[in-house]
């Protein structure tokens, strides 16, 4: 069963920002930086923005997202 979010539980989990010390670029290898607004971890040298889903970053190329 799915619970609902209220005032008390949050609607998704918040992302650890302590991760991006430790994840790149799958592509470049390049540092990442975090997009809370759109819970997206930005590879500006790949031009390519990677999910944040229920807090766990989503590091496959294939669910990136192109960015200008």
């Amino acid at each position: 069963m799915t619970e609902t979010p209220t005032a008390t539980t949050p609607a998704t989990t918040p992302f650890d920002r302590r991760m991006l010390e430790a994840l790149v670029c799958p592509v470049t290898h390049a540092v990442l930086s975090y997009d809370e607004a759109a819970q997206e971890l930005v590879s500006k040298a790949a031009h390519l923005a990677f999910p944040i889903r229920d807090g766990i970053p989503v590091m496959l190329v294939s669910e990136a997202r192109q960015i200008d």
